[in-house]
């Protein structure tokens, strides 16, 4: 380590052992910044809706087992925005338009308004923010300058977040738009690098695994895209239209339609392979309205019957459900090494142990929950529809 000319045995005699355990602490704090290629860092930065580029939904971050509500950040101002992390401080959006942020002890630090109205989540990169407006622009926000670095118009209504990936020499900002269209951007310029002509509104966030970007839609086709050249590489008509978005872990992809089905299946090179039907749906299932989130060995999931589901990635059994105290709605779960955090439209927020789905910790917000959780340095931030930020850890 530069500077440190002194012998080890010499360094640690001059300090008490406190200072040094300080000083280790630091250094590691320094170490968990964002990477270059925009995955959230799951020990330090939550800077995407799912917490990487895949949709994966899971954190090696390790919650405490003594969970309580740390402090509330009121903004009342309604919001379906899912929080960000980024720097140590929390980022969302409200529906007028206004950027939120909020350090880890529950102070706003940051506030911009882009004067419009908004509905996506945010996705960080590099100090930046980018985020789709209804209005069909999307904006990529400097917080160093405290303002606008480009604007990209659409044709229709940006409602999710965007996403990112790394070309050959080139970084990509991927969004879909209500005017049918997936738009693959220059993430420094804004400028076009291709455009996927769907034939319905893009609502859901696109997963990404490699330089291909996996989307469903109304029309029950899983497509999988070439972000390059933004042409269909490979696609899979499902038996019904697809609600939420696909769950990428490498080459394995999850993803679930209305009806209640769970599919499995591989991507390599932009082809679908050895492709499943995990779960059939039975009149006894919901509607599968949820992002999976994906552990090594598991799949959870929320139905709209209430449950909670965990799913074998080998088998596609169910190796537990768990009956929550309110409805699912749009929020997704969320892995944090062996804890499962699940929330209901009603408010309800539950962590469940997610080996046994014995649950471990529970609380009432109060509010309905529409946004999925984030995570970072043993907490997890939960924002409820009318703008308030709850912290627990």
């Amino acid at each position: 380590m530069n500077g440190w000319h002194k012998p080890r045995s010499s360094f640690i005699n001059s300090v008490n052992i406190k200072q040094f355990i300080i000083l280790l602490f630091l250094i590691t704090s320094v170490s968990c910044g964002q990477s270059g290629d925009g995955k959230a860092d799951n020990n330090g930065d939550w800077t995407i809706f799912r917490g990487d580029p895949g949709l994966s939904g899971y954190s090696d971050t390790k919650l405490p087992d003594n969970l309580q509500l740390l402090w509330t950040y009121k903004s009342d101002l309604r919001t379906s925005s899912s929080p960000v992390i980024y720097s140590h401080t929390v980022y969302w959006s409200d529906k007028r338009g206004k950027i939120t942020g909020v350090d880890f002890q529950g102070v706003k630090v940051f506030e911009y308004d882009l004067n419009t109205a908004v509905e996506a989540s945010p996705m960080f990169s590099d100090s930046v923010l980018y985020i789709g407006r209804i209005d069909g622009f999307m904006s990529a926000l400097s917080l160093s300058r405290h303002d606008t670095l480009w604007n990209f118009e659409t044709l229709g209504q940006i409602s999710a977040t965007p996403n990112i990936c790394v070309f050959t020499g080139t970084d990509a900002v991927i969004f879909g738009s209500y005017d049918n269209c997936l738009y693959c951007l220059n993430k420094a310029t804004g400028t076009l690098i291709s455009r996927f002509e769907s034939g319905y509104y893009i609502n859901g966030a696109v997963a990404v695994t490699g330089k291909y970007f996996v989307s469903g839609g109304c029309d029950a086709w899983l497509k999988v895209i070439d972000g390059e050249s933004g042409v269909v590489t490979d696609s899979l008509l499902l038996d019904s239209y697809i609600p939420a978005s696909a769950a990428i872990d490498g080459k394995d992809c999850y993803i679930a339609d209305h009806s209640g089905n769970v599919y499995a299946f591989e991507i390599e090179q932009g082809k679908i392979v050895n492709s499943r039907k995990m779960v059939t749906a039975t009149d006894a299932n919901g509607s599968f309205v949820s992002v999976p989130a994906l552990s090594k060995s598991t799949l959870y999931i929320l139905s709209d019957d209430r449950y909670l589901y965990a799913i074998s990635r080998k088998t596609g059994e169910i190796r537990w459900k768990y009956l929550q105290k309110g409805n699912s709605g749009e929020s997704s779960p969320l892995i944090c090494r062996n804890k499962v955090i699940s929330c209901t439209r009603t408010g309800v927020i539950s962590v469940l142990n997610a080996d046994s789905g014995e649950l471990l910790f529970e609380y009432d917000a109060g509010e309905q929950i529409t946004a999925s959780p984030a995570v970072s340095g043993g907490r997890f931030y939960i924002l409820t529809a009318k703008g308030t930020l709850f912290c627990f850890g």
